[in-house]
């Protein structure tokens, strides 16, 4: 396999990380999925802060990073109270890290919308599925809120997408 090849599969990886539980049924699968999707975005947000020359990306990144932190931050809280484990940050932002630190520069604007895409196709399921169907009311409210934006994101990275992707 080519090493490009490998590379985008890497980062389909780390950006689909909620993809591997979207049907999941319990609530703690949820906030488990949901904050490994909202720290890749807040990692990839800023590499593409850094490496990207676009301003359009450069701004839909800034985007992502403050829209997800502030969700990260939030289902945090909710899951502290509901006494659900989240899983560890530094871990998880080490293993997105690893994952795309092999990006050429040439190809990061590309690799990075596509990435987009997927990852907010798979971010709104998940998040449907937990505001249709959450035994835990603060949960389905969260899910339920977020959506909107996710959904937002991913037809603005859907744009990018047609003018600097596939």
């Amino acid at each position: 396999m080519n090493t490009l090849f490998l590379k985008r599969a890497g980062l389909c990886m780390a950006m689909g990380l909620a993809s591997m539980q979207v049907m999941a049924a319990s609530s703690d699968d949820f906030v488990e999925a949901a904050t490994e999707a909202g720290i890749a975005e807040v990692v990839t947000g800023n590499l593409a802060l850094e490496k990207s020359k676009d301003a359009e990306i450069k701004t839909f990144a800034q985007q992502m990073v403050t829209d997800h932190t502030q969700a990260n931050q939030k289902l945090g809280d909710i899951a502290g109270k509901l006494d659900i484990r989240v899983p560890d940050e530094a871990a998880l932002t080490d293993k997105v890290k690893k994952m795309i630190l092999e990006w050429r520069d040439e190809s990061f604007d590309k690799s990075y919308v596509n990435n987009q895409v997927d990852a907010h196709e798979k971010a709104v399921e998940l998040f449907k599925k937990e505001a249709a169907s959450s035994d835990k009311p603060e949960l389905k409210a969260f899910a339920s809120e977020t959506l909107p934006t996710l959904e937002k994101h991913l037809e603005h990275a859907k744009q990018l997408q047609a003018k600097h992707g596939k």
